[in-house]
């Protein structure tokens, strides 16, 4: 497995694994009809890979072989947490789950915040993600008490802020 910077012809096929996990991993917690309804080609557009802007996010893809299995992107934490920058997304393909593929993204990801000046780490995850939630966990993070509704992908929901310190 390789981790990389993303680039702009990444988009659609990260965007492929994006769909294809939320279509998993939310099945139960969103609406099928909603989730159903993702297309690739409808969040591929939403991407910006290769800004060099800092205050922008920025994309890691785990690649096996001539294959993206998985993503991670960081950022500035949206809340304005002060020395605070956020894992804004990390998705796998459900096909490659549990091969360790979501831990190494997950530490690249703390590695690139800590090497942007970031001393804390915020991530959100939703309301009765159960997998999630222990994936987190067991990596260090916390749920800090914050929640948030929001719109993504015309869909509403809860997500629960979870924290960590970097080194």
């Amino acid at each position: 497995m390789l981790i990389r910077v993303a680039t702009p012809r990444d988009a659609l096929e990260v965007a492929g694994v994006h769909v294809r996990a939320w279509q998993v991993a939310y099945r139960g917690l969103l609406p099928d009809a909603a989730l159903d309804g993702l297309r690739p080609e409808d969040r591929a557009a939403r991407y910006t890979f290769g800004d060099p802007d800092p205050e922008r996010p920025a994309t890691i893809v785990a690649v096996e072989g001539d294959a993206i299995r998985g993503f991670a992107t960081t950022g500035p934490d949206r809340g304005g947490g002060a020395g605070a920058g956020e894992l804004w997304a990390l998705y796998v393909d459900p096909e490659h789950w549990a091969r360790g593929l979501g831990r190494a993204l997950v530490a690249a990801a703390r590695e690139r915040l800590a090497g942007r000046g970031h001393h804390r780490a915020v991530l959100w995850v939703l309301e009765r993600n159960a997998r999630a939630e222990r994936f987190y966990r067991a990596d260090g993070w916390a749920p800090d008490g914050a929640r948030r509704t929001e719109t993504i992908w015309g869909i509403a929901a809860t997500d629960v802020r979870y924290g960590r310190a970097l080194p």
